[in-house]
């Protein structure tokens, strides 16, 4: 079977998928409800000087859905809430900095990934330790945000004090105060933070290794006929619209 035809096919099955679903009452068939959360930058976040949903990911799914031949609703969602919101039915897809890792792929299905990165460390500008790894922070109060991989992490290593946060921002605020003595998330939202927000005097740890990179996808249910309909797009070039977009947003892919 060529390309094309598969592809046609996954587009068959997932719109009569939809159609079936609206005969039920439900929604507009040709309507994707794309959750994101608002403080993720530069992956989904809300532009205060619009109050829409914007970012990387945002943009990708948009991206992709077109190709599909549907339309994307995004819905703001906070970050902790995006995988309830997925199983309950609240919303079609998440698009957000979400990486996937096993105890979600228990839960959910993901996407071919669109892109990777890894943990990143936050200390204080005046800060004269030296931390390569997660093991090292053992004995300090090490922020985390609520929800992801980066938590179980700090656990796995022996960290703990663990203080969680609903958001990046506030976490590496707290840290500037002198509430927490480091922070560990998404490293390419941190640098953002870093580069554009307040002027803390914050510094990323240049020597810290993570545990490791993973993958950053669209998700869905389990068996959804969208994330097919996705995957098909992107085998069918649309991964080439992918690019432009991540280095719009200042993003690439680090040893």
């Amino acid at each position: 079977m060529s390309r094309g035809v598969e592809r046609r096919g996954v587009l068959a099955g997932l719109g009569a998928t939809l159609l079936a679903g609206c005969a039920r009452g439900r929604r507009d068939p040709r309507v994707v409800v794309i959750g994101a959360s608002p403080t993720g930058v530069p992956f989904s976040y809300v532009d205060p000087a619009t109050n829409r949903l914007t970012g990387a990911m945002v943009d990708i799914a948009a991206l992709l859905v077109q190709r599909i031949g549907l339309v994307a609703d995004f819905q703001v969602v906070p970050f902790s809430a995006l995988v309830p919101s997925l199983t309950t039915g609240r919303i079609d897809l998440i698009a957000a900095a979400m990486l996937q890792t096993p105890a979600r792929a228990r839960l959910v299905g993901f996407s071919q990934p669109v892109f990777a990165y890894a943990g990143g460390l936050v200390l204080r500008a005046d800060s004269s330790g030296r931390h390569g790894d997660l093991a090292s922070l053992q004995g300090l109060r090490v922020g985390g945000q609520i929800g992801t991989r980066y938590v179980d992490q700090l656990h796995d290593a022996g960290v703990a004090q663990i203080i969680t946060y609903q958001g990046l921002g506030d976490m590496l605020r707290d840290l500037a105060h002198g509430r927490i003595d480091a922070a560990y998330g998404d490293e390419p939202i941190m640098r953002h933070i870093l580069r554009v927000g307040p002027r803390w005097r914050l510094r990323m740890a240049a020597e810290f290794r993570s545990p490791g990179k993973e993958s950053l996808c669209l998700i869905g249910r389990k068996g959804a006929p969208v994330l097919a309909a996705l995957d098909a797009a992107l085998d069918g070039g649309a991964r080439a619209g992918i690019m432009p977009i991540l280095q719009r947003w200042g993003l690439q892919e680090r040893a």
